[in-house]
């Protein structure tokens, strides 16, 4: 058994559910977030020690996916067992953590969590991004590794920088791990054997885990906060005729606030609110590789799995989390291909914001006899009720305010140096 740890010899030591306050070697991170920071980039921690959250969860492109060839056709990522594929693009996990948690709202609707259909709630952790945190270690179409208990072994017995019991204090990782426990971690089904009370102490370790992961996503090295638009705000950097414009369409014309509010110094473009946008289907979405009829409900499903009524759930099928904007547009080159929506099927800004202004305006592609979709029609929506038609869909917009939109957008990039020539 690998029984490697590296002290750096830190004097602060952390206890459950409080982050050190201690700032980390580089000045920059407090030893919580260096740790989470380390959790975050491992592939050891993986079925396959072949991939890590980052691997979609890029910085270089805003936290999501990094792969130009995925991102133009599917848009999901393959998992650590090979031939393995979720059935959404990834998220950003930046600006996910201020979000709250999962609620019903004075106004009426849900709010709050992450994922994609708001089902890590942040009940159980008191944070719906370390709830978030523990999903993709155990599916066993992202990182698949059979136990929690293997997450916490592979943590404990790592070389980082900051240690485990750095943060979370000395005898945090005193497990009486079996011998076989590698080879148990490195198949599916696997199941580490533990003592009742060992395995109560994996349990809180790996609660700890994704805590400390949250706390990275947190950080400034995450959530930078250093778009041109912040330093707009700062009386740092002007806007240019035409992103002052799209800014004013945002809040006008767009109707782009309604969901995504401006508002307070450091704005998050996003209510954490859930929408059906009547987005078509993806149809190189790896899902219809094994479920040729798969329809993503979104919010509602999560809704009808954990036992809500029909009545409530229902109005809520085919919702899916309303994303920040900030970074929707960062990319390591110009040129480079994302994908936007819940399921990828837009391939640029320019697209997704031609569909918000045309939705309702062209017609059904299905009912077009030359069909080109963008242009002369779009497909019909992945799922056909509960669309919001109040706020999206016919915008009236020109193609000049299209773009100018699309310019505001792209001021929403983290990264921006100021006096850069623009």
């Amino acid at each position: 058994m690998n029984s490697k740890r590296l002290s750096t010899g830190l004097a602060a030591m952390c206890i459950l559910w409080v982050v050190c306050s201690v700032k980390a070697q580089d000045g920059m991170l407090t030893p919580n977030e260096e740790l989470g920071r380390s959790i975050f980039f491992d592939e050891d921690l993986s079925i396959n020690a072949n991939q890590s959250c980052a691997a979609c969860h890029a910085s270089e492109v805003g936290w999501t996916g990094p792969i130009e060839t995925i991102n133009a056709h599917g848009a999901v990522y393959e998992g650590s067992i090979l031939g393995r594929f979720g059935n959404r693009k990834p998220p950003s996990a930046a600006y996910a953590t201020p979000s709250p948690i999962f609620h019903w709202s004075k106004k009426g609707l849900f709010i709050g969590g992450n994922f994609w259909d708001g089902r890590a709630t942040g009940e159980k952790l008191g944070n719906p991004a370390a709830d978030q945190a523990q999903g993709p270690f155990l599916n066993p179409a992202e990182q698949a590794l059979p136990d929690s208990a293997c997450v916490v072994y592979l943590v404990c017995t790592a070389s980082y920088s900051v240690s485990f019991e750095d943060v979370w204090g000395d005898g945090a990782c005193d497990i009486a791990w079996p011998l076989d426990v590698d080879a148990v971690c490195a198949m599916e089904g696997g199941m580490v054997e533990l003592s009742d009370a060992d395995r109560a102490k994996s349990d809180m370790a790996y609660d700890q885990i994704a805590l400390s992961i949250a706390a990275y996503e947190a950080s400034p090295e995450v959530n930078a906060f250093t778009s041109k638009y912040d330093y707009a705000l700062k009386d740092m950097v002007k806007l240019t005729k035409q992103e002052r414009r799209g800014f004013a369409l945002f809040h006008g014309k767009g109707q782009c606030f309604r969901c995504h509010p401006v508002s307070g110094a450091q704005p998050l473009f996003t209510d954490f609110s859930y929408d059906n946008l009547g987005i078509p289907k993806n149809p190189e979405n790896p899902v219809y590789d094994v479920d040729p009829d798969f329809v993503d409900v979104g919010l509602g499903g999560f809704l009808m799995n954990v036992g809500y009524a029909p009545e409530v759930y229902e109005p809520e099928l085919g919702k899916l989390k309303v994303p920040t904007l900030r970074n929707v547009d960062k990319r390591p080159y110009d040129g480079f291909v994302k994908a936007f929506g819940h399921n990828g099927y837009f391939k640029s800004l320019e697209e997704i914001v031609h569909f918000y202004n045309t939705r309702d305006v062209l017609p059904v592609c299905e009912d077009v006899s030359e069909p080109e979709p963008s242009v002369n029609c779009w497909p019909e929506p992945e799922f056909a009720d509960n669309i919001n038609i109040d706020e999206l869909g016919d915008l009236g917009l020109t193609a000049d305010e299209e773009a100018a939109l699309v310019a505001f957008l792209k001021t929403l990039s983290d990264g921006h140096v100021p006096g850069g020539g623009e």
